[in-house]
């Protein structure tokens, strides 16, 4: 190892003046001179030359902090080489560090720099970087960084170090000074950065939260669910986050960083973090994460993969960090998985979110408005509004400082660019409180979110240039239906669709939704205030549990509401095909009728649909709309009512043999059967799990007759005991969406001859 030059700086001692050093604010980088620089590759031949106290190497003590900080599961804690060490702010973590000679308080002065690793130019109040004198305990500043003696053993120093509980969110240096009381000093710099994250167990973190079993699902675990399907038939979804995964941390502070263009003080703020992020997942602005594509047909994916075919965020996330370049392709569930694992990889609490019958208000109106024509088809030319069969989002928790305290606590943000916020694909962060309470005003794209779940849809009838739009009918309750999350420590779906609004047909649902009609510039909005319908009333009926390969039957119940009026009604009963965005796709059948109902009479108009009728003309996920245009021919009233069904595909079912056992290999099995009356070709499974490095791809090398079971076998070595999860899709030519999960925990290894204790705790779609 190569000698040190040893100078003189300043004085150290706080009382001299000299310096002017108080403490972490008065310690000014650019006007304090730094002694020589120790790399860790250099030794010091004659350190004590001058008895000046020289750092030889710093232990991280990852295990200790890896479980104070629950951080112990980061591949950048647990890879072999180069483990850097990972910890939340506003908390305190140890570090050894090895001296050349025992510390003496007396005459030795120890000083720590930490600066943000990325910024270049620092100024003297950006806070990407503090210096950090080591106190005695006791001496601690609150709420700035610290770093406190906590013993010694030869020659290992052991201090306690606190960043701020509001500091940058980002990959800190730290560099080590120390200096010899009226004589020469040394700066020692480390190799590997220290990963500071936000920290929900922290009071004073503004994303701190209250409650084990909340932390440990929304900031710890790294599997769950997210729902599709449509509101009558939900559909459990598993998604891998991965969040603790090679390249992932690094990948989410780059997002931060270069894409969101979070820069200085504002890297520490969850809320400018969250907002920023939400744009950077997406490509619309920038050279964001993901492409989003939502083609009708296979072939509209070419170039990338179809977003039914990703299992979690692992193999996005690391494909866009090692290309720097966008992904293809996403769709709503997707960017919503990415944004979470981005989040939780840096310590702010997150979800995903499913709301059905979820609108897309284009206009700010707070209504959907949607113009058919005479046959009941949707004119796209004069209709922007849409209505998805689902929509998943995202929600953080965090303070909300600029609102005022009762806003904080789970906040809604959308990755999925459908509309700008202040010219930038992005949504959120959204008080739920703001979106409940109707506070359409606070801070950011409260309208949106309050539209997306709790609008009226209004449908209008066209006829013609010269003829005035007709209203045909209002909905006052279908918007935002079922809004669901993983429940907490549990493979099941909580709703909670009382955080977004009061109950529907309540009086405090419609006193909130008319104070923001009153509000809306919208023609249509004044139009709906004063207008009013009521006539005959269809409902729909159908079969619960419909699989893919089988026949249904659609059932239309007709019902006159008068006790004194019979009515001719004349219609048509149609099924289509819909993508989950609402894009109606082919006609499958459809059924015309011509019926008179008497006083409170009723009538019932059956339509029967095989799978010939339906297999071909299925786009991406299996879903149907099913419409009925009517007129009331003696009155000259038109009504449309519709809703929206779905076949259910198989599930994978995941086994595992023996018992789970941490860095020990196990084998899993996978099947799914092939429900259809035709074989299944070019059949692939999709996997990602603990120990899969990278998302695993397996390939069937021959097809599945119908009746007949799909089969794949494969290995896996979980990294660490506690929970896990296998995530699982299928896909073939004739057959996709198809998935399934296990949730199991896997034990610590045998340790004294104690075999471990069995773990497995499966479950199902």
């Amino acid at each position: 190892m190569g000698a040190v030059k040893s100078r003189l700086a300043r004085c150290w001692n706080s009382d001299c003046g000299c310096c002017g050093l108080r403490g972490v604010d008065s310690y000014d980088l650019k006007d304090l001179p730094r002694p020589p620089r120790l790399d860790a590759s250099n030794d010091v031949v004659d350190g004590t030359r001058q008895g000046v106290l020289a750092v030889q190497g710093i232990d991280f003590c990852i295990e200790t902090n890896g479980e104070n900080h629950h951080t112990n599961k980061f591949n950048l804690m647990t890879r072999d080489v180069d483990r850097c060490l990972v910890v939340r702010r506003g908390q305190a973590f140890k570090l050894d560090i090895l001296l050349n000679r025992p510390y003496d308080s007396r005459r030795d002065a120890v000083s720590f720099i930490f600066y943000v690793g990325d910024v270049e130019k620092r100024g003297p109040s950006d806070d990407t970087s503090a210096a950090v004198p080591m106190l005695e305990k006791g001496s601690e500043t609150l709420g700035l960084w610290n770093a406190v003696y906590e013993g010694q053993m030869d020659s290992h120093l052991i201090v306690a170090v606190t960043p701020s509980a509001d500091c940058i969110v980002a990959a800190w240096r730290i560099d080590v000074d120390t200096k010899l009381n009226g004589g020469s000093s040394l700066s020692y710099t480390h190799p590997l950065p220290i990963y500071v994250l936000f920290n929900p167990w922290c009071l004073n973190d503004s994303v701190y939260m209250p409650g084990h079993s909340h932390r440990e699902e929304y900031v710890q675990e790294d599997g769950g669910l997210m729902f599709r399907g449509v509101h009558n038939r939900i559909k459990p979804t598993p998604w891998n986050y991965a969040q603790y995964e090679k390249d992932i941390l690094d990948c989410a502070l780059y997002l931060v960083r270069e894409i969101g263009k979070i820069k200085g003080r504002a890297r520490s703020d969850p809320i400018r973090t969250a907002r920023a992020l939400s744009a950077a997942v997406n490509v619309q602005d920038d050279n964001g994460v993901l492409f989003g594509n939502w083609g009708k047909e296979l072939s509209d994916y070419s170039g990338g993969s179809h977003p039914l075919k990703w299992v979690g965020s692992l193999d996005i996330l690391q494909r866009y960090y090692s290309r720097k370049k966008p992904v293809k392709y996403a769709q709503c569930w997707v960017y919503a998985g990415v944004l979470t694992t981005i989040c939780r990889a840096l310590g702010i609490p997150c979800r995903s979110v499913t709301g059905y019958d979820a609108a897309h208000d284009s206009q700010g109106s707070l209504t959907i408005d949607i113009i058919k024509d005479e046959d009941g088809n949707t004119l796209e030319e004069f209709t922007r509004d849409s209505v998805w069969n689902y929509h998943v989002w995202n929600e953080v928790w965090m303070e909300r400082p600029d609102l005022g305290p009762e806003y904080g606590g789970w906040q809604a943000i959308d990755s999925t660019p459908q509309e700008t916020s202040e010219d930038v694909y992005r949504c959120g962060p959204a008080s739920l409180r703001a979106v409940r309470d109707g506070e359409l005003q606070r801070p950011y794209d409260a309208a949106y979110v309050f539209a997306q779940v709790n609008a009226d849809k209004v449908l209008w009838k066209y006829s013609g240039e010269i003829q005035p739009l007709k209203l045909m009918a209002r909905d006052t309750i279908s918007i935002g239906q079922n809004i669901s999350t993983k429940a907490i420590g549990k493979m099941e779906r909580e709703d909670i669709t009382n955080l977004y609004k009061y109950p529907e047909r309540t009086r405090e649902e419609r006193l909130t939704m008319e104070k923001a009609l009153r509000k809306s510039e919208s023609i249509f909005a004044r139009y709906y205030l004063n207008d009013a319908f009521n006539d005959v009333i269809f409902e729909f009926e159908l079969r619960d549990d419909i699989k893919i390969g089988q026949d249904f039957t659609v059932v239309l119940n007709i019902k006159n509401r008068s006790t004194v009026d019979q009515h001719n009604v004349k219609g048509v009963l149609r099924v289509d095909t819909v993508t989950y965005t609402g894009v109606t796709g082919d006609g499958v059948k459809r059924e015309e009728f011509d019926k008179v109902l008497g006083p409170e009479g009723k009538e019932r108009i059956t339509l029967r649909v095989t799978f010939d009728d339906y297999y071909k003309k299925l786009v991406d996920q299996a879903s149907f709309n099913i419409a009925c245009l009517a007129t009331i021919v003696d009155k000259n009233f038109d009504y449309f009512a519709q809703d929206d069904f779905r076949v259910r595909n198989p599930d994978i079912k995941i086994s595992i043999e023996d018992k789970p056992v941490s860095k020990q290999e196990f084998t899993v099995n996978v099947k799914v059967e092939n429900p259809l009356p035709i074989p299944l070709k070019n059949a692939k499974f999709y996997i990602q799990g603990p120990g899969l490095d990278q998302q695993l791809k397996i390939e069937l090398d021959q097809n599945v007759p119908p009746g007949e079971f799909a089969t794949a076998q494969f290995k896996i070595t979980p990294p660490w005991a506690g929970r896990h999860q296998i995530s699982a899709k299928f896909s073939s030519k004739e057959m996709h969406d198809v998935d399934g999960f296990l949730s199991f925990t896997v034990a610590p290894p045998i340790t004294n001859g104690i075999p471990p204790i069995d773990g497995v705790e499966s479950r199902q779609l």
